[in-house]
């Protein structure tokens, strides 16, 4: 840390620098000594709060894709109709993405995250009162604003505030969440809509959100990389750093600094930011972080829009599908932060571990070779949660190459071009709803989808290796 005669805290090594006996140990009963998490009781804490966050806001994304085989019954959807209600969320997230991560460059990562967790809660519930799929469209396009608008101010707060060994690892824990809050929409649709009907479904995942928006305004902090790089006063930034150690002495210091980061622009001026991301390594970086997204995204969002459409045309009972989407979510999710705790020191490239693995269970579903037997289930099981874990793992990355300043500007842009996936995959894979074959024909697609996935994260390895280096490389210390 900066001695007290500079009078200007090296921010950067400050969030490093925690003692040891402030970690927190986990103690299971088959280790027969704890586990030292690297991590404080405030890292855990906030990592709990940013995970609730996304845990409630796929719950209230993925209540469509569970609600819509009763909706079609209810409403008789045409497959053309059935794409559109599908792909308005999707298009509200693409939106809702680039102004809430500009909101959380400018305002800050609290505001924005709380504002739309509320807008999630309210406009969800509301969608339970549609009549008609016009409606049905407009407000899952409304609610999908909030939905998108929250997720890049949490990846920068996440990442901000973690150790420099754990910030994609946190990232991938933290969508955890998303994927168990989309998994358990699966329960709450076997268990509800039996009896209040495909509404009772978005009023109890919009209820849910709701008292967890009560909580999170009391809890949620915020980022103090941002503080500083946004050279804010003193007085906010120190009960920040206050949180990461009691024994801070704000009196010690006159200024705070981030050397670990390149100047990034003060405008508010969007074009400005978006310029940040292509400078230097950025110009080539940027766009293959689109590319992967994109293509993780196609496959990730046609499965969550009609994976249980596909496994009931293929011959499995609704509430079958149901659970095993449900599982095949918490699984991807768990294998993502597998996965990241294997690759966070060795690169991006690992990545690409997942969707190659998932690439020929997913052919041989797609070729019809598995057909009904013993293991069709453990194929659509496998290929299911390999997608789910490359993507987690995709997701990871779309952030961690910004500095502070731009940092949520950049996972929004990623999470835009993303959104141009997930808005086709629901109108373009309306075409695979028709009976067996069209299912078929939508897992031989995502192998496309996988490979893509596969060529752009290991190009984004080599391209990526300085910016890495330079940001585990030691901060620079100021001089006496």
């Amino acid at each position: 840390m900066t001695s007290q005669a500079a009078r200007t805290l090296d921010v950067t090594q400050f969030l490093q620098e925690v003692e040891p006996q402030r970690f927190v140990t986990l103690r299971l009963p088959f280790l027969r000594k704890g586990f030292n998490t690297g991590l404080t009781a405030y890292h855990l804490q906030l990592l709990l709060l940013c995970s609730l966050v996304t845990f409630f806001d796929g719950q209230d994304f993925s209540a469509l894709a569970y609600a819509l085989p009763y909706i079609r019954d209810d409403m008789a959807l045409t497959n053309e109709m059935t794409g559109y209600v599908s792909a308005a969320a999707f298009l509200g997230q693409m939106i809702g993405s680039l102004f809430g991560s500009y909101l959380g460059d400018i305002f800050g990562r609290r505001p924005v995250i709380i504002a739309c967790t509320i807008g999630s809660a309210v406009f969800t519930t509301i969608v339970g009162f549609a009549g008609s799929a016009e409606q049905l469209i407009a407000l899952r396009f409304i609610s999908g604003l909030a939905i998108g608008g929250l997720l890049a101010p949490v990846w920068a707060l996440s990442i901000e505030s973690m150790p420099k060994s754990m910030r994609a690892t946190s990232v991938t824990v933290i969508m955890m969440g998303f994927s168990f809050g989309g998994a358990s929409a699966a329960p709450i649709a076997n268990w509800v809509a039996p009896v209040l009907g495909w509404q009772g479904i978005f009023w109890v995942c919009g209820a849910m959100t709701g008292v967890f928006a009560a909580v999170l305004f009391f809890t949620l902090p915020e980022s103090a990389r941002w503080m500083v790089a946004k050279n804010l006063p003193k007085e906010r930034i120190a009960p920040a750093l206050t949180r990461f150690n009691p024994a801070f002495r704000a009196e010690d210091y006159d200024a705070f600094t981030l050397p670990d980061e390149r100047k990034t622009t003060d405008s508010a001026n969007p074009l400005l930011k978006f310029r940040e991301l292509f400078i230097g390594a950025l110009l080539i970086v940027t766009p293959l972080i689109w590319a992967a997204y994109f293509f993780s995204s196609f496959a990730i969002y046609l499965k969550s829009s009609y994976g249980v459409i596909f496994m009931e045309n293929l011959g499995m009972a609704r509430t079958d599908a149901a659970w095993l989407g449900s599982a095949s979510g918490i699984m991807g999710a768990i294998g993502g932060v597998i996965l990241l705790m294997l690759t966070e020191k060795r690169g991006p490239g690992w990545i690409a571990l997942a969707p190659l693995i998932a690439l020929p269970f997913t052919l041989l579903i797609g070729l019809d070779m598995v057909e009904s037997g013993p293991w069709f289930v453990p194929f659509l099981l496998i290929s299911a949660t390999l997608v789910g874990a490359g993507h987690a793992a995709v997701i990871s990355i779309t952030s961690i190459y910004y500095p502070s300043a731009v940092r949520a500007t950049g996972g929004g842009w990623a999470s835009f071009m993303a959104k141009f996936a997930a808005v086709a995959a629901p109108i373009f894979g309306a075409q695979f709803l028709a009976g067996r074959q069209g299912a078929l024909d939508g897992y031989i697609f995502t192998v496309g989808c996988l490979l893509g996935i596969a060529v752009c994260v290991l190009a984004l390895s080599w391209f990526a290796r300085g910016l890495r280096e330079r940001a585990s490389a030691p901060a620079p210390q100021p001089a006496e």
